[in-house]
């Protein structure tokens, strides 16, 4: 049986999202048409008018026009707020970072798990695996929790920022969320924190025209100011 899933909880997001761009508004009938309202006097109409644009959008696949991988000429982010700074961004993830780390640690430590514990023979791969996955397992679930929620975790509710789909603009689902989250924290948790911290997020102080991360790319959104 087939239902539609509630708000929030993965495919399309709500169509009453605060965020979420509005279609441009249809001119009233009759409108940029003849005088008798005749549909060849119209734009797309009659022999020698111009075509109207293929699959339903004058800048392609995406719901108001403009695919954001498409390559059309029309603007996603028309009608979103500008684009979030990356530093800010830097600074909101940091702050999301410490947050999760905390939790991570009291988990941990109360249950005698130390990612550093050594005795006579070594480090203790088995504690340190277990961390490892609890750190994983809980900075993806605040960062999808929260960002399918409100598109924003608390570091970037703080600082100003929001999450939103590039297509539309809309609060990402959750299924857009996990796979956001995902790219960004499973490496982070498990190897290389510092240099995947980098690289993914540091890569959008150089990303044009969006300024994304490679989680955003991986999840086709953006991060937007909110102020």
């Amino acid at each position: 049986m087939t239902t539609e899933p509630p708000p929030g909880s993965g495919g399309e997001p709500p169509e009453d999202d605060p965020f979420r761009k509005q279609p441009p508004q249809q001119p009233p009938h009759g409108q940029g048409q003849g005088p008798q309202g005749s549909p060849y006097d119209s734009p797309y109409g009659g022999a020698g008018g111009q075509q109207p644009p293929p699959y339903g959008g004058a800048g392609g696949g995406g719901p108001y026009g403009g695919d954001p991988y498409g390559g059309y000429p029309a603007d996603p982010l028309s009608g979103m707020p500008p684009l979030a700074d990356s530093g800010r961004r830097t600074l909101a993830r940091i702050i999301d970072m410490i947050l999760v780390a905390v939790v991570v640690w009291l988990l941990t430590w109360g249950f005698g798990v130390n990612e550093y514990d050594v005795d006579g023979d070594g480090v203790e791969v088995g504690k340190s695996l277990t961390q490892s996955l609890v750190a994983a397992v809980l900075y993806v679930a605040y960062d999808t929790f929260l960002t399918a929620k409100s598109g924003q975790t608390l570091g970037k509710k703080w600082l100003g920022l929001r999450v939103a789909n590039l297509d539309d603009g809309s609060t990402p689902s959750t299924q857009t969320s996990l796979v956001r989250a995902l790219v960004l924290w499973v490496p982070f948790a498990f190897c290389c924190a510092c240099l995947w911290t980098a690289i993914c997020g540091g890569w959008s102080f150089f990303d044009k025209p969006y300024k994304q991360g490679l989680h955003d790319k991986a999840a086709k959104t953006v991060v937007v100011s909110t102020g």
